[in-house]
């Protein structure tokens, strides 16, 4: 017992001292970088707001949020505090300016997160859909994926083609390179990952795994997930020459070694740095590389970054 209390001590510590890191970090840093102050008038259509005739799909800034489909997964004030890492329905993230949605899909074709499982797939295509016809010229990645240790839904990618085909960019390498225009009036890319079918193979309506990367670490600690980002960020090609989405997320996540479970206080610690994040990737030379952002509860001000970076690269200054 004693020594189960000290190790919580030092946990407890340990965080606290990555917590005053970021704090000191900002405080001499400051979160200023080209773009910084751009607020969209209009969310919903912030894609549209900076023509897309002359934004390519590589400057973009894309806001992504984290385990998207977890809005009401679990029991209310029993379970859904362990697994709930966004508090708006899939749709109301995309109004928001959300173009990056993390969905989780078991064999029932249920969303899920780990053990839990929430509403139909069906939900989210219907949400998708909602706000495409609502719209004009936002481009939405759609990532869904088995969950780990779930089987794959059995003819997953012909019920997703039958809902989306119309909508559906295919898998093309030259995509980067052209402009939201140019890709118009297909909507989606959709990146689907099984766990045991084949993935989708080029040229297919369906994007493999491959071509959405990111360096996952599992930790509560703030400033070793803030530093780990930039370290793998840095490993990356610019933008301007990748033929992939590399996606930085702003999270830290609940430890089973450590009494705090619930998923929002933990990702508190870092959710606040996201533009401490941008402003270091331009202090250490490497904002050319992110392109993907993605965060657990999205806000205004989240995507109110991206959308101000993606400004400033259009405008020649990042």
């Amino acid at each position: 017992m004693g020594a189960q209390w000290s190790k919580q001590v030092e946990r407890r510590k340990q965080i606290a001292d990555e917590k005053k890191t970021l704090r000191e970090l900002e405080e001499t840093s400051g979160c200023n970088f080209p773009g910084c102050d751009h607020h969209p008038t209009d969310r919903k259509n912030w894609i549209s707001g900076l023509n897309p005739e002359k934004l390519h799909l590589n400057k973009i800034v894309w806001p992504g949020t984290h385990d998207s489909g977890t809005n009401k997964i679990g029991i209310r004030m029993v379970s859904r505090p362990f697994a709930q890492c966004q508090s708006l329905s899939i749709y109301n993230q995309l109004v928001l300016g959300t173009r990056l949605l993390d969905i989780r899909v078991n064999e029932n074709q249920k969303v899920c997160h780990g053990i839990l499982a929430t509403y139909s797939i069906d939900v989210v295509i219907n949400d998708v859909k909602k706000f495409i016809s609502e719209t004009e010229s936002e481009i939405i990645i759609l990532e869904i994926r088995t969950e780990f240790g779930h089987n794959d839904p059995p003819e997953f990618e012909k019920y997703l083609e039958q809902q989306l085909g119309e909508y559906l960019i295919h898998q093309d390498d030259q995509v980067f390179q052209k402009t939201v225009s140019e890709i118009l009036p297909k909507r989606i890319i959709c990146i689907w990952k099984p766990q045991k079918s084949d993935p989708p193979k080029p040229g297919s309506p369906f994007w493999s795994s491959g071509y959405l990367k990111d360096n996952w670490i599992d930790t509560d600690l703030p400033s070793t997930k803030f530093e780990s980002n930039l370290k793998y960020l840095s490993q990356q090609a610019p933008v301007s020459s990748r033929k992939y989405f590399y996606r930085v997320e702003n999270t830290v996540t609940p430890q089973a070694d450590n009494p705090v479970l619930c998923v929002k206080p933990v990702t508190n610690r870092i959710h606040g740095y996201a533009r401490l994040f941008i402003t270091q990737c331009f202090s250490r030379n490497i904002a050319d590389r992110l392109q993907v952002f993605s965060t657990d509860f999205i806000d205004e001000d989240f995507v109110d970054a991206c959308v101000g970076l993606t400004l400033a690269r259009i405008e020649g200054k990042a």
